[in-house]
């Protein structure tokens, strides 16, 4: 299976992300955050740093436990789309298109 590669919405809400968890982890170190929410250091630094734009769920779940963030809250926070942004419905079009 091809991993497409990610869309410019993607990316962003990626940023998003990172920028949520650093926001609210604060003057806490990434070294305790990580460790307390069972996650390597690095992977939280690439999820902070937007470079890992697509983490996988349970991190993410772990990670906004640690920090005493609901995911409702992640959600909203990161999902709201800005001007380009493609919808998932239009990404799954895509990938449906370039399957057949």
């Amino acid at each position: 299976m091809v991993r497409l590669p990610l869309t410019p919405a993607e990316l962003a809400r990626g940023q998003r992300l990172g920028a949520l968890l650093r926001r609210a982890r604060g003057e806490r170190s990434m070294l305790e955050t990580a460790l307390e929410a069972h996650v390597s250091p690095e992977t939280l630094r690439k999820i902070e740093s937007g470079r890992v734009a697509t983490p996988a769920f349970p991190t993410i779940a772990a990670i906004a436990d640690v920090l005493g963030l609901s995911l409702d809250a992640v959600w909203a926070e990161v999902n709201h789309s800005g001007p380009g942004a493609e919808s998932d419905g239009a990404r799954r079009s895509r990938v449906s298109d370039l399957a057949s």
